[in-house]
């Protein structure tokens, strides 16, 4: 039986930063930049928490993000080794549900649907590894936690980090080989 992994989608897969920020200067005039953001966390960014819920709650915010670069073939290489299954906390933005369904379809069709879970909380999850970029989620990993670089968790270090996708399968290699030395 293969190892599993659970990955995130937004943060992860989706590129949802440039988007957000984008949205967001289209919303309220104000240009943040990725550098403006790093190591802030999203209440300190978006002190009106009623304007970043209009954008997430928008038709159309999720379905139009961009794919994270390499993200694609990164997961379907891992797929010959691990079974992968799509874990997010959509649940916050239920409108989304459709939207993240349509945009897994497009962008990584190889993913069956068996394989995607739409949650409120991830505590639930129990994979081998769990790739994400919220300590909320990876706190309570029952696996092995990998943090996903992002603007709100750069100054965090308790989780092994994940800088690009490119980076995941030597890492995977490596902690495979360490858990054979300790067996």
């Amino acid at each position: 039986m293969k190892r599993t992994i659970g990955i995130d989608m937004d943060g992860v897969l989706a590129d949802i930063e440039d988007h957000i920020l984008q949205t967001y200067y289209q919303e309220t005039g104000i240009l943040l930049t990725r550098d403006d953001i790093k190591g802030k966390q999203e209440e300190e960014l978006f002190t009106d928490r009623a304007i970043v819920m209009n954008i997430c709650n928008r038709v159309g915010f999720f379905r139009n993000l961009p794919v994270m670069d390499g993200a694609i073939e990164t997961v379907k290489q891992l797929m010959e080794d691990y079974e992968i299954f799509i874990v997010s906390a959509a649940m916050e933005f239920p409108l989304s549900l459709f939207e993240k369904h349509e945009w897994l379809a497009e962008h990584f069709p190889f993913i069956s649907w068996k394989n995607i879970i739409f949650c409120g909380d991830k505590r639930i999850i129990d994979t081998d590894y769990l790739i994400d970029d919220h300590c909320k989620n990876l706190d309570f990993c029952k696996g092995k936690a990998l943090m996903f670089t992002a603007f709100h968790n750069v100054d965090k270090d308790h989780h092994q980090r994940i800088d690009h996708w490119n980076e995941v399968p030597g890492l995977l290699k490596k902690l495979e080989a360490k858990n054979l030395e300790l067996a």
